[in-house]
Order: structure tokens, then sequence, then C-alpha cells
């Protein structure tokens, strides 16, 4: 079912329910004040007869009935009867005709002191009534034609404006709803237009205001999204074929000028040296392509814990030292912590690790010195992590791509690496819900800042 037919049966259902309980309520309302009224209307009668014919010496039982038949409120099949103390009939308005009434009515009267009930199509008043030591029940029946018919009138015009209401409100409500949806419509066709080739297209936003406008503006910044990963992904393609093709390149040559022609045994050794190398490095490329890969298809499955922020920033030193004992690294707070919390993430220790070890390396490697200073600060909300360094510093022009994947720095050009690295470590910290950022001024060195939320 269509959401616009949906909501036209919903809309109706709503009105539908809402006419529906008003006209019952008004109905209700009508029959009630219409017996009401009419009972109070048999009372009167009932009282003015049994006056008459008590009160009043001078109206007898015949004069009576002459009065009560020609009566201007006279009712439609009218019957008075009055019955005595011993429930014996004293009075009758009709003489021509035996009247039947509820049995057990007279008895109930002289108990309750006043009865209104139902005979048939008649309605039926009953009461007491006391006067010089007399004791009399009146018993006061008739027919109100003239009030069920308007009620049976108000009935009739209740179901014929229901039944015109819900058709109205029906059509109104498809209308209304169309009208409503045609937006979506709209941006239904929009989107059927849009496919990986053209997602530099955009949905029409409208006035920017309302739901249909923000739903367009999320869908945009999805595209934008979309967008930028396949950019991503067409740019880290390009660049690892690239990456990949060099080693193999050199690779090949090696190879080639070694079966060329015959060689000494040196030179044997320097072509294999040569191999070696280029192998490395096309391990050493592969293994942190895969790292990259296997890092963005499962970063949100990692194990997370409790870490300690310097206690990975020792293991991360450590096994950077051992394996190039050149490089010097000091690490230092730049203020105490408060609490023994302030310095514990929750993250995955590895990944941490991983992230550390690169920027230390980068800061060591593009130093003269080899040296590269840490300090760790911490506030009510972060853990920051700060590596500097005083080597070849990065343009304002690079800042902004430099954790771009493959993206190299114009002067890093003659130093080892392939540009993953920062790449690998911006997606690290980002799943630590943290933030990586780099100030930097060529010649003058480079800083490295980690802000991670602490527990």
């Amino acid at each position: 079912m269509q959401i616009k037919t949906r909501i036209a049966l919903q809309f109706s259902s709503i009105v539908a329910a809402i006419l529906v309980v008003f006209s019952l309520v008004i109905y209700f309302i009508s029959s009630t004040y219409r017996q009401e009224e009419f009972y109070e209307r048999l009372r009167s009668k009932a009282l003015t007869t049994v006056r008459y014919l008590i009160d009043v010496k001078e109206i007898s039982e015949e004069l009576l009935r002459i009065i009560d038949k020609n009566s201007l409120t006279a009712l439609l099949n009218e019957k008075v009867l009055i019955f005595d103390e011993q429930n014996r009939l004293i009075y009758s308005s009709v003489d021509d005709e035996v009247v039947a009434y509820p049995k057990g009515i007279i008895n109930t009267a002289r108990e309750q002191r006043e009865i209104e009930t139902v005979y048939g199509d008649l309605e039926v008043v009953a009461f007491l009534y006391e006067e010089d030591n007399r004791s009399v029940v009146v018993l006061a029946m008739a027919h109100d034609k003239f009030g069920k018919s308007k009620l049976g009138n108000l009935r009739n015009t209740l179901i014929w404006g229901l039944l015109v209401g819900l058709s109205v409100t029906i059509g109104l409500g498809i209308f209304f709803a169309g009208q409503s949806l045609r937006p979506i419509s709209r941006i239904n066709e929009q989107i059927s237009t849009i496919t990986a080739r053209n997602l530099r297209n955009r949905l029409d936003e409208g006035n920017r205001k309302d739901e249909i406008a923000h739903l367009a503006i999320n869908f945009n910044r999805v595209l934008q999204r979309l967008d930028q990963a396949f950019e991503q992904q067409r740019s880290f393609v390009s660049h690892a074929s690239h990456e990949l093709r060099t080693p193999l390149a050199a690779l090949k040559s090696e190879i080639q000028i070694g079966l060329r022609q015959r060689h000494s045994a040196d030179e044997y050794q320097a072509i294999l040296e040569n191999l070696m190398s280029d192998t490395d490095r096309l391990i050493s490329l592969t293994n942190n392509l895969l790292f990259l890969a296997r890092t963005l298809e499962n970063i949100s499955q990692m194990p997370l814990a409790a870490v300690r922020v310097e206690d990975v920033l020792f293991l991360a030193k450590e096994e950077l030292v051992t394996a190039k004992p050149g490089y010097q690294i000091d690490i230092d707070y730049e203020n105490l912590p408060d609490a023994e919390t302030e310095t514990m993430v929750r993250g995955n220790e590895e990944l941490l690790k991983r992230v550390l070890l690169n920027l230390l390396d980068n800061a060591c490697k593009y130093s003269a010195d080899n040296r590269a200073k840490v300090r760790i600060r911490t506030d009510e909300r972060l853990c920051t992590v700060t590596v500097k360094d005083n080597g070849i510093g990065i343009s304002e022009k690079d800042q902004e791509n430099i954790f771009q994947p493959f993206y190299r720095a114009a002067n890093a050009v003659g130093y080892d690496g392939f540009g993953v690295g920062l790449s690998i470590c911006q997606k690290i910290i980002e799943l630590h819900q943290g933030v990586i950022s780099v100030t930097s001024r060529l010649h003058h060195g480079s800083s490295f800042i980690i802000q991670i939320p602490h527990l």
C-alpha cells in the first residue's frame, strides 16, 4: 500500500471516528432531552388532572374527561389513570376502552413515590399524590409522535452528514496526501537518476526548512561522503598501482640485467642484494596495504579495553629503539594528572601502539638528529599526546592532504616511505573517538597532536 493511500486512510479513519462519536453524542443528548421533556409534560398533565379531580369539587369526572380530551396540550394516545388507596381505579381519561398498563407499577410508585418507564411505544409516568389525607397514584401515558419524529429526522440528518463528511474527508485526504508527498516523489525521481558515474549530482533542497528539505540535505551529505569515498578508492587504486609498479619494475630490470650476460660472482651478489632490497620494499608496501585494507574493513569490530597511554608510549619507544638504535625519544608530562584515569582511554593497545610507532618513526626519520620529543597532557575530558620533531617540516598546502592514502609531501620524496602510515593513524584515532592534527613550518619541524577522551 502506498504511503499516500495509507495517510489518506488513517486521516479518514480519525475524522470518521470523530464524526461518529460527535454524532452519537448529539443523538444521545437529543434523545435524552426529548424523553425528559416528554416525561415532564406527562407529569404536568397528570398533576393538573389529579388536582382538578381531588381539589376542585365543582368538576365532575365527566367534565374532567371533556376537559382532558379538548385540552390544547393533549398528547397523542394520551391516557390518565388515578387509583385510590386500595389500588382501585377512580378515574380514567378514556371511558370507552380498557386501558392496559405495566403490571406492578402502582405498588412500585407507592414505594418509590415516582417512576418513569416505557410500555410498548408509550412513555409512562406514575407518582404518588397525597392531599387532604388522601393518597392516590396517578398514572399518565402517551406516545410522543412529534418528538420521536424530530429525533428520527435528526438521526437521518446525522447519518447523511456523516456519509457526506466521510466522502469529502477521503477525497481531501487523498488530495492533500498527494500534495504533501509530491516533494518526496520528486526526490525519488532525482535519486533514480543518480549512479556511481554522477555522484556529484545533488537533490533539490527546497526551502531548507521543512522535513522534506532536511531529508534532501542529509541525502546530499550522504552523496558527498559517497563521492569522497569513491574518489578515495580511485586514488587508492591509482597510488597503490603506482607504488607497486616501481619495485616490480626495479625487480624486472635487475633480473633482465642478470640474464642478459654472464657476470662475475661479485656482480651477481650485487644484483641479488638489489633484488632483496626491492623485494623487502615490495613486502613492506604489501603489508601496509593489507593492514590499511583490514583496518578500514574491521575497524568497527576491533576489541576495546582500558589502556594506559604512557604504557603504550613506552612499549612503542622500546620497540622502535630496539629496531633502530640511533633514534632518541624523550617522553615527559606537561602536567601531572589529577587522577590515574586521566591517562587511561578506552581503546585497542596494538592499534594505538602502531599509531605511536608510526609517529615516533616519522619524527626521528625526518629530523637531522633523529630525536623526537613526546609530551603528555590531560584535562577534565581529554588525554593529549604531542609528538614533536625538529625536522624538515610540512608546507601549509601539504598539511591539507597529509592524511590522504599514498600522499607524500614534496620534501619527503627522498626518504623511505609510501604515504600510507598517517592515513592508517587517522583511521585508528577516529576509531577511538579521537582527533589527530598537525602543526608545522618548513625547516622548523612538525608537531602531531593526538586527542582522545579519557575514562
